[in-house]
């Protein structure tokens, strides 16, 4: 059904208030305009001539915001038949296009094994026996609302000591807490990145920190993993970005881990150019034995932010996590935090200020069942998908599989049909490449894993595949 100009323009409202370019600013209110179903599946947008006139804005404005829709997933544009909704994306494979990846969590199904999101799928005994003791703690307190936007003051001197054990000093005041590491992340957007400024991220890199960046209507630029180049992309200071992004340790998805030397060079250039640098901690503590980690990236200097989380090293259902930084930043933040959120859970920090001082030994009992879990996922792939590559990682949660053919986005709505949801390498990337590879955790139990690659297996027989046109079917191997 076709939308009226006028009648869309009312819907997009002030989309044009703010600065930067144009084409982000009203890709990002239609985004949201179809992605919260007020633009069903199927409705006829207006011709980009149309719009345009109707908006009093070039034409090249339309088409730009069109196009950006067009490559998420969300539009489609065919000669002829004009530019229709196509919806927000809700398959693994349309999660490739750049659409949220959390859509599993939001609309769960018993019948498939999801290997998209990695965590923890129960609290473990350190958190229970933490909850255990909790009816005492908060009978004792006394003159106290429970609101703390920038955390329990407890808790920040927990995070402040875990930081300190790893040979970063901080100070409680540099530490805030918050409702898991997207939180953090979300803040750390809406302080730094302007409507149509510019993030830069690795190519491919953690598809949640994609999304948050999108709703911000940035331009994301793309470096090689470890965000090697960086100098050369800040030297302009008229290109100069808002914010970077990088995940340094067990890097989400390949697993990478940045050397010292590496490291420091960024922290240097980051500090040099003036810009932000964010560096995701949230798997840093998942290393297998035998694996030392270098020193957080705050090691190299203060002006770097970090994000922890224990979502993925104590359970994700905890929801607590953090950001330290330079006071003046938590500060900011803390502002922003309290506009939206009074504060976090308080039985929940008080548990975690609890566990935190254990957490280091809790995640090393877990190394070797980790360690064993990726291995026996490899010694599978290898056995039943031998043209799979499946290099091993040194910890984290999940393995950077590439294809030998095809498309990973086309084959994982394929694997979709026998049960599997795995994430396509394309939403993973800014760049649009990546296409070849699927992210696959390792955390389920081996029973899991071994059907998972049983059903993939099948997937990857079947005529088509999402191999592409041409490309013949493999044979099946022995087993």
């Amino acid at each position: 059904m076709p939308t009226e100009p006028a009648e869309l323009a009312d819907r997009l409202g002030r989309w044009s208030a703010g600065h930067g370019p144009l084409y982000l600013l009203l890709a990002a209110r239609l985004r949201r305009l179809v992605d919260e179903g007020e633009l069903l599946p199927g409705t006829v947008l207006p011709p980009d001539r149309v719009l345009a006139a109707t908006l009093a804005v070039g034409r090249g404005t339309v088409v730009a915001a069109y196009e950006e829709l067009r490559r998420e997933g969300r539009i489609s544009r065919r000669q002829g038949s004009g530019t229709r909704v196509a919806g927000p994306p809700r398959t693994a494979a349309q999660e490739s296009t750049g659409a949220p990846v959390f859509l599993h969590l939001l609309e769960p199904r018993d019948d498939v094994i999801l290997l998209a999101c990695a965590a923890p799928t129960s609290p473990p005994p350190i958190l229970l026996a933490a909850y255990e003791r909790m009816p005492a703690r908060l009978a004792g307190i006394k003159d106290d609302l429970g609101y703390h936007p920038a955390g329990h003051p407890q808790l920040r001197r927990a995070v402040a000591r875990h930081y300190a054990r790893r040979g970063v000093p901080t100070d409680p005041g540099q530490v805030l807490i918050t409702n898991g590491g997207q939180q953090a992340l979300s803040l750390l957007a809406r302080a730094f990145a302007r409507p149509g400024g510019t993030v830069l991220v690795e190519a491919p890199t953690y598809p949640g920190a994609l999304e948050v960046f999108r709703e911000h209507a940035v331009r994301l630029r793309t470096l090689p993993v470890g965000l090697d180049g960086f100098e050369a992309a800040t030297r302009s200071p008229s290109h100069r970005p808002d914010l970077a992004y990088v995940v340094s340790t067990h890097h989400n998805p390949t697993g990478a881990v940045l050397p010292p030397l590496a490291r420091r060079r960024l922290v240097a250039a980051a500090a040099d150019a003036g810009v932000p640098l964010v560096d995701d901690e949230v798997l840093a503590d998942l290393a297998f034995p035998g694996h030392q980690v270098p020193s957080p990236l705050a090691a190299f200097g203060a002006s770097v932010i970090s994000v922890g989380s224990l979502g993925k090293s104590v359970w994700g259902g905890l929801r607590i996590g953090w950001v330290r930084a330079a006071r003046p930043v938590i500060d900011r933040l803390a502002r922003l935090r309290a506009v939206h959120d009074l504060g976090g859970n308080l039985p929940a920090q008080l548990a975690a200020a609890e566990l935190l001082p254990g957490l280091a030994d809790h995640c090393r009992q877990g190394a070797a069942e980790r360690r064993a879990r990726h291995d026996h996922l490899r010694a599978l792939l290898a056995q039943r998908l031998p043209e799979w590559q499946a290099p091993p990682v040194t910890g984290g949660h999940a393995l950077w599989v590439r294809l030998p053919y095809g498309d990973g986005g086309s084959f994982a709505q394929t694997a979709l049909r026998h049960g599997v949801v795995a994430l396509p390498g394309r939403g993973l990337d800014a760049s649009g490449g990546s296409r070849e590879f699927l992210r696959l955790h390792f955390l389920a139990d081996p029973g899991t894993l071994a059907e998972a690659v049983r059903r993939l297996a099948t997937a990857w027989r079947e005529p088509g595949g999402g191999r592409g046109p041409g490309v013949p079917a493999p044979r099946a191997p022995a087993v």
